[in-house]
C-alpha cells in the first residue's frame, strides 16, 4: 500500500505547520477527508482514524457553541485517535485546545492558504494521485488534438520518431519510453510522465532531446486522460487488417476498456499522419459520428434501392 508523509504531504500543498511538529512523519494511506462535525457533538461510532481531518469555519463555529468541558472532551478524542494529520482552512481561528493536543498527542496540525472547499479538492487531488496504484506501459503518449493517445509497439518500430513527427505537427508529448497510467475511477485513465525523464525523448541516432527546449513549452503537458492506443506493427502480408474500421479491439487497464486500433508500419507509410488520423476518428466517433458505420448504412440503402429498382422492372 502506497503512503505519504505527512511532512511531504504539507511541503507540496503549501500549509503552515501551527503544532505538532512531532507529527509531521506520520503517513497518509487513504485519500478519503474526515469532516468533523459529528464528532464535535461526541459521536465517534464511524470515525475513520486513518483519514486526514479537515476543519472549515462551520466546523469550528459550531464548535464554538458547546460547553467548554464538551469542547476540549471531544477534541481531546479526536487527536487520541492519532488521524495521520488535521488541516484547517484559512479563515478558521484555531482554539487553543487544539494547538494544546496536537503537541500532547504528537498530531501534526496544519492550516491552509485556501478556502475549505478549495482546500478539500486539492488536498483529494493531491491524495488520490500520489496513493493511486500505478501500471508503467512501454511506449508513447500524446495529446493529439485533445486525444490522449498511447503509441505502443516492439522497441525499435518508431514510437518515438513517429511521436517526434507529431509533435512537429503541433501535438504534445506526455510522456516517451514509459508512461505511468493510473486510474482514478473506472473509465477515467491518466498517463503521466516518470519525473526523470520529463520533457524527455530518446530518438535512435540522434541521442535524447528536450522537446520544450526545441519546440517550446507549447509541446509539452504534464499529464492526460487516455482515450485511444495505437499499437505499431510491421507489415505482415499474410495477417488480416481492417479496411473499414468496423473491428473493434479494446484494450483493458485496469477496470477500464479503451479502443485499440493497430497501424501496420511499412516503409513509406506516413505513420504520424496515420497516427493523428486514428486520433481524430476516435475522436468524431466519441462526438457520435462514425464514418465505417455510415458508410455501411449509405451501401445498404444503395442495395435496397437497386433491388427495388430491378423488381419494379
Amino acid at each position: 500500500m502506497k503512503k505519504v508523509i505527512v511532512e511531504q504531504f504539507a511541503k507540496d500543498n503549501g500549509l503552515e505547520l501551527i503544532a505538532g511538529k512531532m507529527g509531521d512523519k506520520a503517513k497518509l494511506a487513504s485519500d478519503e477527508i474526515v469532516r468533523p462535525g459529528l464528532e464535535f457533538n461526541g459521536f465517534f461510532d464511524y470515525f475513520e482514524h486513518d483519514r486526514l481531518v479537515l476543519i472549515g469555519p462551520k466546523d469550528a463555529s459550531f464548535l464554538d457553541t458547546l460547553p467548554k468541558d464538551a469542547i476540549r472532551k471531544n477534541v481531546e478524542e479526536i487527536f487520541k485517535r492519532k488521524p495521520p494529520v488535521i488541516v484547517v482552512s484559512v479563515n478558521v481561528v484555531v482554539n487553543p485546545i487544539f494547538i494544546e493536543m496536537a503537541d500532547k498527542y504528537e498530531v501534526a496540525l496544519y492550516r491552509s492558504n485556501l478556502r475549505t472547499t478549495p482546500t478539500s479538492s486539492k488536498l483529494y487531488t493531491y491524495l488520490q494521485d500520489k496513493l493511486a496504484e500505478r501500471l508503467s506501459v512501454h511506449g508513447t503518449l500524446l495529446d493529439i488534438n485533445g486525444m490522449g493517445t498511447l503509441i505502443i509497439g516492439k522497441s525499435g518500430i518508431g514510437k518515438s520518431e513517429t511521436a517526434l513527427d507529431l509533435i512537429k505537427r503541433g501535438h504534445q508529448l506526455i510522456s516517451d519510453d514509459l508512461v505511468e497510467i493510473i486510474e482514478k475511477e473506472p473509465g477515467n485513465l491518466i498517463g503521466t510522465s516518470p519525473k526523470l525523464i520529463k520533457r524527455y525523448m530518446e530518438i535512435r541516432g540522434i541521442g535524447i532531446v528536450d522537446v520544450v527546449t526545441m519546440f517550446g513549452a507549447a509541446s509539452y503537458r504534464e499529464r492526460k486522460n487516455i482515450r485511444l492506443v495505437v499499437e505499431l506493427q510491421s507489415w505482415n502480408e499474410e495477417k488480416y487488417y481492417d479496411r473499414l474500421g468496423l473491428d473493434s479491439l479494446k484494450v483493458k487497464y485496469f477496470n477500464t476498456e479503451i479502443t485499440k486500433i493497430v497501424i501496420p508500419v511499412l516503409p513509406g507509410r506516413p505513420v504520424a499522419l496515420l497516427v493523428e488520423s486514428a486520433a481524430m476518428n476516435e475522436k468524431l466517433k466519441l462526438l457520435g459520428m462514425n464514418a465505417a458505420l455510415e458508410f455501411i448504412a449509405n451501401v445498404d440503402k444503395e442495395a435496397a434501392r437497386k433491388v427495388e429498382s430491378e423488381e419494379d422492372e
